[in-house]
């Protein structure tokens, strides 16, 4: 059984499948913003880091 939880960003409805892993980044499909898996009991959503340069770090 999926659960559905709300976007961060827009509100509209995302469904997480049953077959989700922690940290997997997944997409709304109402503002295409990048979700992570922070958490699959409960579920919790968050808005997945934006990747960044290391400038050779």
């Amino acid at each position: 059984m999926s659960t559905i939880l709300a976007c961060p960003e827009c509100e509209d409805d995302v469904e997480i499948s049953p077959s989700a892993r922690l940290n997997e980044i997944i997409d709304c499909a109402g503002c295409s913003t990048e979700l992570e898996i922070l958490s699959l009991c409960p579920a919790v959503l968050a808005c997945a880091p934006e990747v960044e340069e290391d400038w050779g770090e």
